[in-house]
């Protein structure tokens, strides 16, 4: 396996940037997930490591060779897309080798190699079918099994399981981080869903119009936002993030003089009975999954609040209740959003 080294990648499109000085450092066998909106750049970014797009300014180094001018085919990778791209005529097992088989490489080795990458991936059993046979989520292990043939340096993938219904994804993320543990890999997967992100990354990239906003663990990313775009963009629900405006004067809560947007966690925002913590609100909506509760809390017009709480709460709409922050759970913006520590 490689690591992969970026420095200074710009991307045009015409006279539309893509990619503004992206720099980045891959660990060798880490797992690293590109996330952001759409049109952030991140496939953008994936397809120019694979050499798939032509990058204007910059380097691209993959373990410790300089493949910015190199084919696809020299670069070491292999990606897995959004698409299976499985050719409908071809067993899994012709699928598998089918590249190997183009490359020249001998019988008996293809052979040894799609054995196993089946057993790894527990196709075994479906060597003989045509993908016509297959459910979404043993398609999508025949097209990450054509890529572990190749015995690349580097494991490229952009949106593998979008197409996937809920429950798939949930096997399926499962299923790539046990992979990642078996062969020790170095592997680089973009998702706009930042679910994904946080219970597969070793590290996160978000990139935001282009531009890396923050690089990071998850639980960094969570906890300790350099941005209010990383805030609001990483969890689930969002951050609550309002301006300091909309809550005037926040009953006992000291803040920086040049903070112009504050925001916390719903799951650390506490409830109490009106008239105690920072500001007041009424329950307009609840809901209940089971474990936990969502309550929707509105402060005024132009504010709205989600409180994460157990599910055995008894808070119901239309109660009025106190909303308080714990300081230490507190985090601070100023007028360009970045974070105030």
């Amino acid at each position: 396996m490689a690591s992969v080294k970026l420095r200074n990648i710009n991307k045009f499109y015409g006279a539309t940037q893509a990619l503004f000085d992206v720099s980045l450092d891959v660990e060798d066998g880490s797992f690293v997930v590109f996330v952001g909106p759409s049109g952030c750049g991140k496939s953008t970014l994936l397809r120019s490591i694979a050499g798939l797009e032509g990058i204007d300014s910059g380097q691209i180094l993959i373990g410790d060779r300089d493949v910015t001018q190199a084919a696809p085919a020299d670069r070491g990778v292999s990606m897995v897309f959004q698409s299976y791209a499985l050719y409908p005529h071809m067993t899994v097992r012709q699928n598998m080798e089918f590249g190997m088989k183009v490359n020249g490489v001998d019988a008996a080795e293809r052979a040894r190699r799609v054995e196993r990458a089946a057993a790894i991936l527990q196709l075994g059993d479906y060597l003989d079918r045509k993908p016509g046979q297959l459910s979404g989520g043993q398609r999508q292990r025949v097209a990450i099994g054509r890529s572990i043939v190749k015995s690349p340096e580097v494991f490229l993938f952009d949106e593998p399981l979008s197409n996937l219904d809920a429950k798939l994804r949930v096997q399926m993320r499962v299923e790539l981080e046990a992979l990642h543990g078996q062969l020790g890999a170095t592997m680089i997967y973009v998702t706009h869903d930042q679910v994904e992100a946080m219970t597969m990354a070793d590290q996160i990239v978000v990139l935001n119009a282009g531009r890396v906003e923050q690089v990071g663990s998850p639980m960094d990313l969570y906890h300790r936002p350099d941005s209010r775009f990383v805030a609001e963009f990483i969890g689930s629900p969002a951050m609550n993030v309002f301006e300091r405006a909309l809550v005037p004067g926040l009953r006992g809560l000291a803040l920086r003089q040049d903070a112009a947007a504050i925001g916390c966690r719903p799951e650390h925002l506490l409830i109490g009975p009106e008239g105690s913590g920072q500001f007041d609100a009424t329950i307009r909506v609840k809901e209940q999954l089971g474990g936990e509760s969502l309550l929707y809390a509105v402060v005024s017009e132009a504010l709205t609040v989600v409180v994460r709480t157990d599910g055995e709460d008894q808070t119901a709409p239309g109660d009025r209740v106190g909303i308080a922050i714990p300081p230490h759970r507190l985090h601070q913006f100023d007028a360009a959003g970045r974070a105030l520590r």
